[in-house]
């Protein structure tokens, strides 16, 4: 398989595994696409690489950029806007657990402490509703840790910890 192959198949495949995720197949791309370049892109080289309109193309980075998954800066001479990502993988993993965390975790951690003040019914469904709810919350606060861990945590941590689960199971 040749460079161009093989570049074309892993920013598909991104694409593809950016939607089990949640986030667009466009977003996805353009983030493989930044990823595994090493030279900064203009929008009009993104626009180029994946066959996208410019403002499907603007309006992905402006999210990639919030997700502070990419950077924008600018050449001295060029009136051009580019865009980069950080090439070390470790510190964007830490980055998406850290937004997912704020995006996701953080609300329904309030959802779950809101709802928890159910009033003193005793009904069958109420006791359930407090059942699942109590168990809901111990599940989300331990995956809340697991992430503060992981987003504080270096890279060699990490790894012998994954090590020392995965031995541990078999």
């Amino acid at each position: 398989m040749n460079f161009d192959q093989a570049k074309e198949e892993f920013i598909q495949a991104w694409g593809t595994l950016g939607t089990s995720w949640g986030i667009n197949k466009t977003m996805a791309q353009i983030f493989a696409l930044l990823l595994i370049t090493p030279d900064k892109l203009s929008v009009e080289d993104i626009m180029k690489e994946l066959s996208i309109s410019r403002g499907n193309a603007s309006m992905n980075l402006r999210a990639l950029m919030d997700w502070n998954l990419i950077e924008k800066t600018s050449k001295k001479g060029e009136r051009k806007e580019f865009f980069h990502s950080d090439s070390d993988v470790w510190e964007l993993c830490r980055k998406v657990a850290e937004e997912r965390k704020n995006r996701e975790i953080k609300p329904i951690m309030r959802v779950l402490q809101h709802v928890s003040q159910l009033d003193n019914t005793q009904s069958s469904e109420a006791r359930e509703f407090r059942r699942v709810t109590k168990e809901l919350t111990e599940v989300v606060k331990t995956v809340d840790q697991a992430l503060t861990h992981f987003i504080q945590s270096d890279r060699s941590w990490v790894s012998k910890t994954i090590l020392s689960i995965v031995k541990k199971k078999k």
